[in-house]
């Protein structure tokens, strides 16, 4: 039993060993959405990025994600725009200031390069379940994670009362993580 117990132990240390560790910021990212709004698709950017990220593709039971974005940093070249969307009825950035995303599960496609993530996305501190496909594409630095999903604004009480602004808009990510 004891030679069973440390075989575990060593098993799990060293699949954890190869696992990296990279940290996510602005350089080289982008967080994007795009929304209709009286039928015209528009857009904008959130920067402020940080978190880690945890990635083994050979141990993806070990990866994680741990990351957020500034609620405040909301830029869709429309100064005026942004000014609403800060507001308590859309993002609430003076009591929310930040956007996250924390997985939960990790797992391989069946298309090389590709995989899954499940995790708990919060805005404005209402948190739901998102899963999407994203790729890992290794650089010098770290990797590269690129993957879109498409959310109901409605389920985080972004812009509720908006009869002109649709409900699903589409998020697409663009992240550098670096050792």
């Amino acid at each position: 039993m004891k030679l069973f117990s440390l075989l575990f132990v060593l098993f799990f240390s060293a699949a954890s060993v190869n696992a990296q560790t990279y940290t996510v910021g602005d350089a080289g990212s982008s967080v994007h959405f795009t929304i209709k709004n009286v039928g015209i698709k528009t857009g904008g950017d959130f920067t402020g990025l940080s978190g880690t990220v945890i990635f083994n593709p050979t141990a993806l039971a070990t990866s994680s994600m741990n990351v957020s974005v500034k609620s405040n940093t909301v830029n869709t070249a429309n100064a005026a725009r942004d000014k609403h969307l800060k507001k308590d009825e859309y993002f609430g950035v003076e009591k929310f200031p930040t956007i996250n995303f924390v997985s939960t599960k990790i797992s391989k496609s069946t298309v090389e390069g590709r995989y899954f993530v499940v995790g708990n996305l919060t805005i404005k501190g209402v948190t739901k379940v998102v899963q999407f496909g994203f790729t890992a594409t290794a650089t010098t630095a770290g990797y590269t994670f690129a993957g879109d999903f498409e959310i109901n604004r409605r389920d985080f009480g972004v812009g509720s009362s908006s009869l002109t602004l649709a409900d699903k808009l589409k998020v697409t990510l663009n992240i550098a993580a670096k050792k």
